[in-house]
């Protein structure tokens, strides 16, 4: 949809577009600004040209996945919501939504997870771009990298979230483990992100 037309869904009183959407906005929107860096890096950066060329190609796929994510997240939810609506007058149908529901939330996990998967590669893009990019897009580079950080940030909030309501413990107890490698990968690269800002620009 229309970005404004987003903003507008997003800030309604309806339940989609959520969080999980707006993630996965972030993400695309950091998959943009390292393709844009790598691009500028190509000039500036010529033993390095073909790492730069992989890194501006591999972004634009990641921002064409990641917003196509954007619908993807609202749809998944609106699938829980519509689980929720099957009717329950009896045992058998009281069974069946209940399944459905839990397949539904299931299913929700799995927008979420694609954006800290894709969301994490944009940050380690951004980490080269920040020490071998062109300087004079340090910031721009940066600004890739706080974006990717927010879209994993909100990726394991709407697969928590989901987790919360399944039953199913073997894919808790997977889905868990996964999400904390996420964030120790996530957190070991903002650090050195941050650390490499700081004695760049001082911030």
């Amino acid at each position: 949809m229309e970005f404004e037309r987003f903003l507008e869904e997003l800030s309604s009183g309806r339940p989609t577009p959520g969080g999980g959407s707006a993630s996965a906005l972030a993400g695309a929107v950091s998959a943009s600004l390292v393709a844009m860096v790598a691009g500028l890096s190509l000039r500036k950066n010529q033993s390095g040209h073909k790492e730069m060329e992989e890194i501006k190609k591999k972004a634009l796929a990641i921002q064409k996945r990641l917003f196509r994510a954007i619908e993807e997240d609202s749809k998944s939810f609106e699938a829980v919501m519509k689980a929720f609506r099957l009717p329950r007058n009896s045992e058998r149908e009281r069974q069946r939504r209940s399944r459905e529901i839990q397949k539904a939330y299931q299913k929700a996990t799995l927008t979420p997870q694609l954006v800290c998967q894709h969301s994490l590669q944009l940050l380690e893009y951004s980490k080269i771009l920040i020490i071998k990019g062109n300087p004079n897009a340090i910031s721009d580079a940066g600004v890739a990298a706080f974006l990717a950080d927010a879209a994993i940030g909100g990726g394991l909030l709407n697969i928590e979230i989901n987790l919360a309501a399944l039953t199913d413990k073997t894919f808790v107890f997977k889905m868990k483990g996964l999400m904390r490698t996420w964030t120790r990968q996530r957190n070991q690269l903002v650090r050195t992100i941050r650390t490499k800002l700081s004695g760049v620009l001082g911030v």
